[in-house]
């Protein structure tokens, strides 16, 4: 059986929990929310507070309650469904700090300058994009020089194994030619030399 008391104080409430056991009932104190603290009234199993400003984050409450209000606060929540009440109250902590800090724009202002932040981090981008175009245009450009500056050895190396080719052949071919040549000559003396010696035998004998 739990009882709930008030000890006096809004700031607390004492739950005694009577088991059917023998040994003596505990006592747990539970701290109020922050806001109820903050407010001095008593904080009910039902705050509708409770589960959004717990006791350990006072200036959240704080904060909110100093640009809207508690009243209104609470009747936002109420209107509100459960899922979508902790978005709701991480957005009015959120513009009540930008109005603190920026009583003029408030949130506005913040939004502005996030958009600019924005606008000048795409100009950045797109800044750097065309120097990475660039970067890559003059790489292709690097690259098609260097080819076109090595076409011209490579042909001309073509050139000197040609030429070194074709003059090893015509020496061959020269050395070749000769040995005929000679040969060809040789045969003629030898064919001379005969012709000759059968006409001093024939000489000889007449």
């Amino acid at each position: 059986m739990l009882d709930m008391e008030g000890n006096g104080d809004a700031s607390a409430a004492i739950i005694y929990a009577s088991p059917a056991s023998s040994p003596p009932p505990s006592r747990v104190v539970l701290s109020p929310c922050a806001a109820c603290k903050i407010l001095r009234r008593r904080c009910g199993e039902k705050c509708v507070l409770a589960p959004y400003f717990p006791p350990t984050e006072p200036a959240k409450f704080s904060i909110a309650h100093r640009v809207f209000g508690a009243s209104n606060i609470i009747k936002l929540l109420q209107e509100l469904p459960e899922s979508q009440r902790t978005d709701a109250v991480n957005s009015l902590v959120y513009e009540a700090e930008a109005r603190i800090r920026d009583p003029v724009y408030g949130c506005a202002g913040a939004i502005y300058n996030l958009q600019r932040q924005v606008s000048e981090l795409q100009a950045e981008l797109a800044k750097a994009q065309v120097e990475i175009v660039s970067m890559q245009f003059q790489r292709s450009s690097l690259l098609e020089l260097i080819h076109n500056m090595d076409q011209p050895n490579q042909e001309e190396h073509k050139m000197m194994a040609f030429e070194s080719s074709l003059g090893n052949f015509d020496h061959d071919e020269f050395i070749n030619s000769s040995d005929e040549e000679s040969n060809g000559l040789g045969f003629l003396e030898d064919k001379y030399f005969d012709t000759n010696s059968t006409l001093w035998c024939d000489s000889r004998w007449m």
